[in-house]
């Protein structure tokens, strides 16, 4: 039997001598083991799909801010791995990898020699062109069991990777072969390719690694994963052993001295194990690594299928610069963390968009990203809609009620156009009510709108219904421009669902029954900001593919808006800080404008405003159920709150915000509004004129003078500071400047 098996060996030795010698062999085959029916050799091109490769986000200045990957890996150029390196290699793995072709006679001879006699494939004897084949074969296999045929022990196989090995011969030069299997090979711990392995075993470059670390990777590649570094102190005596192995390995072959291998022996295996930080979790900046990734996955501009996006993304090698800013996301964090503790049920959240452009700038939320529940982690993007990884946010509150403004003045309303309203609106039911969505049907609630006690209803004009916040007032201005017009309005603006459905179109609209999410909410009145300019939420700037090809991404805008119409809303939005609801918190020191939210039930709380230059949203609310968990009778950031209203909490956010983010930034100032068009009142629409007082005859008495200056011209709501809470969606709440 041994006479045979070394008869075969012979045998197989001259047909692979006299196949590799010819452009085509074809011959009598041998059935012992191997199933192969027949020996065909020819040279076939094999596909070399492009490596996977990490890619990378940048911030807005060019500075890295998280990575993703499907194999850790960083391809470099030959001119980047050090000779010492290249020595290793091919000692240990091919040592006359420069003198062969596609197959080493010699050393497949042998193994076939013992395989024969071993009753299997025992030993590999491939050569570096051979193996780099099989490792573009294992990458490009789509399942686990093309992978296992990719690496399974038949001669099959073998036959099969020499053909390969063949064209590749042909198709590149011995350096471009060795640069290519340096880059795909696997080193263990998670590293593939000599530069990542280079980084997570020595944090160093390819390029300068010394003559024990070449050998430890060298040695490596062999069994990865009995001699991966990570695993523990048995798997480095492993690594340290082969190192040895190739150190003399070297010394035998010339290529270093006897002396030179026994002092790098002494060094120890050095191994530093370095992070490799992968995906948003591992981001200094996670909600904002979140908002690109969805960005990606979900946009069918980057591959037709969510399996490709995702390749694209943890394959692709990309470069991807995005809009962060981040002075003013570690603003926002400050301001939040000042606020809000981590530790809290309740979660703020805020957003940061640029006027003009709809560059996201920041995204921030109160808790950790993660998903440990014992550390209060969250695992979602409250800063973003669903689409973007977020959930399906909060009812906006109050800050709708600008949709509604915005409406009126583009309607040609004036500043000082009014209605008088009692303490109370009652919505009818459907049948009767003066409401119609877009679809033309009447929408009805059956549901009485309350004022705050100090919203005692009255005359309110645009101005001063806004400054107070008055329920009554904008369910009454929202059924004299139109719901379905308020709606369109919306639309215009950008303002969707957080959670993708169809916007609730019912009378309370205004008073901002709605859940959203603080990008969305920061980014319509940016469109404000921007004078009526509305442009897409972007977070993407410039994409470099691996041959280095630039994408860049410029902003999607539209005018949404007349620009004297958003001077207009401006005017009376800055009003807010200074005579309306922010009173007590105060401004900026520079233009500002915005809008406290607080929802029906205080379920939620809010403050969306802007300067020119910025925007921003802040959302407050408990993610375990904004109903069933209400901001009444709370402790956030350790201070007690009875009742939380958005300018409690959400509005010192956005105020410590915008004062350290807009620090160094030229102050911009809104256009004035141009009162020709907007100065004064519509006919009908005008205050009533107080009546005159019983004239005593003492010539005290009586209003008299013509000039409208007697009287409670405003039906007893003040609108001077105190102002009136605002409460956003219609419940009797007690007095409270917030």
């Amino acid at each position: 039997m041994t006479l045979v098996k070394l008869i075969v060996a012979a045998a197989m030795a001259g047909v692979l001598a006299a196949a590799v010698g010819l452009p085509a062999v074809g011959g009598a085959g041998f059935s012992a083991k191997s199933g192969v029916e027949s020996l065909r050799i020819e040279a076939e091109e094999l596909n070399e799909p492009p490596l996977p490769e990490k890619t990378v986000l940048l911030d807005s200045a060019g500075k890295q801010i998280a990575q993703f990957y499907f194999q850790n890996r960083e391809s470099v150029p030959l001119s980047k791995i050090a000779p010492v390196m290249q020595q290793a290699i091919i000692a240990i793995e091919d040592f006359r990898f420069y003198e062969h072709g596609a197959l080493d006679i010699e050393g497949t001879v042998r193994a076939l020699t013992k395989n024969i006699f071993g009753g299997g494939v025992v030993q590999g004897g491939s050569s570096i062109t051979q193996q780099y084949v099989k490792l573009v074969i294992f990458n490009s296999a789509e399942t686990e069991e093309d992978q296992l045929k990719a690496i399974e022990a038949t001669y099959t196989r073998k036959l099969n990777e020499i053909r390969y090995a063949m064209a590749i011969e042909k198709k590149y030069s011995k350096a471009e072969i060795l640069n290519r299997y340096l880059n795909i090979s696997y080193f263990g711990d998670g590293a593939y390719g000599i530069e990542a392995a280079s980084k997570r075993f020595f944090d160093k470059h390819a390029s300068e690694l010394d003559l024990h670390e070449a050998a430890t990777l060298a040695g490596a590649v062999q069994n990865p994963s009995q001699t991966d570094p990570g695993r523990g102190k048995e798997f480095r005596e492993r690594l340290l052993g082969r190192r040895n192995t190739v150190l003399d390995r070297m010394a035998e072959l010339g290529k270093i001295s006897l002396a030179q291998a026994a002092e790098a022996k002494k060094e120890k295996l050095g191994y530093k194990g370095e992070k490799m930080p992968g995906g948003c979790e591992d981001s200094s900046y996670p909600y904002f690594c979140l908002y690109v990734q969805n960005d990606i996955l979900n946009n069918t501009d980057f591959g037709k299928t969510q399996k490709a996006r995702r390749d694209f993304l943890n394959r692709g090698g990309l470069t991807i610069r995005t809009t962060l800013d981040t002075k003013m996301q570690k603003a926002a964090d400050a301001a939040i963390k000042k606020h809000v503790y981590a530790s809290d049920d309740q979660v703020a959240a805020q957003a940061l968009v640029e006027p003009g452009t709809g560059s996201i700038k920041a995204l921030a939320a109160s808790r950790k990203f993660g998903d440990n529940k014992k550390k209060n982690e969250m695992s979602y993007n409250l800063a973003a809609n669903r689409s973007h990884g977020g959930g399906s946010g909060f009812q906006a509150g109050s800050t709708f009620k600008v949709i509604t403004l915005l409406t009126a003045l583009d309607e040609g309303m004036k500043l000082n156009d009014g209605f008088a309203t009692g303490k109370t609106y009652d919505i009818p039911t459907n049948s009767l009510s003066p409401f119609r969505d877009c679809e033309g049907n009447r929408t009805g609630e059956t549901h009485q709108v309350f004022n705050s006690s100090e919203g005692a209803g009255g005359f309110n004009t645009l101005q001063t219904g806004t400054w107070g916040s008055v329920n009554t007032f904008f369910m009454k201005l929202e059924e004299h421009v139109g719901l379905c017009k308020v709606v369109k309005m919306a639309k215009k603006l950008g303002i969707h669902r957080a959670d993708g459905a169809d916007l609730r179109e019912v009378p309370t609209f205004t008073l901002g029954v709605n859940e959203m999410d603080p990008v969305t909410v920061a980014n319509a009145y940016a469109t404000i900001g921007a004078r009526g300019k509305y442009c897409a939420p972007i977070v993407i700037t410039e994409i470099v593919d691996r041959e280095g090809k630039a994408t860049n991404y410029k902003p999607d805008c539209d005018q949404v808006l007349d620009e004297e119409v958003a001077d207009a809303a401006s005017s009376i939005l800055s009003g807010v800080f200074t005579k309306g609801t922010m009173t007590g918190v105060g401004g900026i020191g520079r233009d500002a404008a915005g809008k406290t939210g607080t929802t029906d039930g205080y379920t939620a709380a809010w403050f969306a405003g802007y300067t020119p230059d910025l925007a921003s949203a802040v959302s407050i609310g408990d993610p375990r159920g904004a109903f069933k968990y209400d901001l009444t009778g709370v402790t956030i950031g350790g201070d007690s709150f009875p009742y939380v209203y958005g300018a409690s909490i959400s509005g010192p956010i956005w105020k410590d915000t915008m004062l350290k983010a807009l620090k160094g930034v030229p102050a911009t100032s809104f256009t004035r509004v141009d009162m020709s068009k907007f100065g004064g009142c519509s006919p009908g629409l005008c205050q009533p004129k107080p009546k005159p007082k019983p004239d005593r005859g003492d010539n005290r008495g009586g209003d008299d003078r013509g000039d409208d200056r007697g009287g409670d011209n405003d039906g007893g709501n003040d609108f001077e500071p105190p102002p009136p809470p605002d409460n956003g969606g219609g419940v009797i709440i007690p007095p409270d400047n917030g």
